[in-house]
């Protein structure tokens, strides 16, 4: 085997392919990039059994052939080559790395122990990149990061005809956002897929025209598999009942607040500097303006107001300012909309609702993205 291949995209395409690589894999075989040359084009893979990646460049072969080596130091060597071309070779000790005058000899790794990968046919929706990796950024942040719940680890897709809706929660906080698209799929069709995988595919894909997203059955499973200019990323599910969330989400609310985005997030972060990491924040709404205070840890505080509208009576909640800066962060508009759920309970406030604005005194604001908050007295 032997090619030579533009550095840029040579490093591009291995970084990709590197990327959803498991820290710690559990064969070493797993961390391997496959490698194959033919027909004026290099392709490259990898895969650990639970995710695949494979993409491929135009490249002069001279000898056509395929070799499996260690993906990350590759993708290191890549990334810090010379801007010059880049000629690899096959020898008896493993490949020869080329470039201007920095050359590398890197072992290769049995091709016959490497797993099979994926084949992707089946059911598809097609959507528009930049807004599919939009919708992903915005959920992405309320997904758990604990694994004693793996079902809310996950980005739950709901894969109707018309559109795609995506929903993650920590239990704490829902987000949801839906989207158009045009698809095979029937009513009821969805995915759980594991949120760090769903997460590097929307920036992988955040500059391509279409993306499109195949459920594949495999065995008596499925895996979900996405593509677009050229890439594949697949990942197997996560097991086990999505919890309903969006049941949670009031049908109206006739009791909420709008603001200047940006104003409020930037009192938050003000305020936060006085916060232990994990004690909430006071919000105070009233006619007159917003009140945030912060009491923290040996007599520090602070206190900031800001302009708001509110309809609908004086209200006081506790929000953890992290969890809302990621809230106004998904929000993509200049005003938000924070409203407020009632309860039974008048000394408990019911969850916020945050949703985009695009003026002031819009009378209804986006709800293709809503987030729900739970008020600090409620968590556990």
């Amino acid at each position: 085997m032997k090619f030579e291949v533009n550095r840029d995209i040579f490093s591009d395409a291995v970084s990709f392919v590197v990327k959803l690589l498991p820290p710690r894999p559990t064969q070493p075989i797993l961390s391997g990039v496959l490698l194959e040359a033919r027909d004026g084009e290099l392709s490259l893979s990898s895969f650990d059994y639970e995710t695949s990646s494979r993409t491929a460049v135009d490249a002069s072969v001279e000898t056509e052939g395929a070799v499996l080596v260690q993906g990350r130091l590759l993708a290191e060597i890549a990334n810090r080559l010379p801007a010059a071309p880049v000629t690899i070779e096959r020898e008896e000790r493993g490949i020869l790395v080329r470039c201007g005058r920095a050359s590398f000899t890197l072992p290769t790794m049995p091709l016959e122990e490497f797993p099979t990968l994926p084949v992707v046919e089946g059911t598809k929706g097609v959507v528009a990149g930049p807004e599919f990796a939009d919708a992903v950024s915005q959920v992405v942040v309320a997904a758990s990061r604990e694994d004693v719940a793996p079902m809310i680890t996950g980005v739950h897709f709901t894969l109707s005809p018309n559109e795609l809706g995506l929903v993650a929660t920590d239990r704490y906080r829902v987000a949801v956002r839906s989207l158009e698209w045009n698809s095979n799929f029937a009513e009821g069709d969805d995915a759980l897929v594991p949120a760090r995988i769903i997460g590097e595919v929307g920036k992988a894909f955040a500059h391509a025209d279409e993306v499109v997203i195949t459920l594949v059955e495999k065995g008596e499973g499925q895996i979900i598999a996405f593509t677009a200019e050229g890439r594949t990323v697949t990942s197997t599910l996560l097991k086990g009942n999505f919890p309903a969330v969006r049941r949670l989400f009031p049908a109206e609310t006739q009791h909420f607040a709008v603001m200047q985005a940006s104003d409020v997030a930037d009192a938050v972060r003000r305020m936060q500097l006085v916060l232990e990491r994990e004690q909430a924040l006071r919000f105070s709404f009233a006619q007159d303006g917003l009140t945030l205070d912060a009491i923290g840890a040996e007599k520090a505080a602070g206190s900031e107001e800001v302009g708001v509208q509110l309809t609908g009576d004086d209200i006081v909640v506790s929000l953890k300012p992290q969890f809302l800066l990621d809230g106004l962060g998904s929000v993509h508009s200049a005003f938000v909309r924070i409203a407020f759920t009632p309860t039974d309970n008048p000394n408990k406030p019911g969850p916020v609702l945050i949703t985009g604005q695009t003026s002031l005194d819009e009378p209804a604001g986006d709800d293709s993205f809503r987030y729900l908050l739970q008020p600090n007295l409620l968590m556990r």
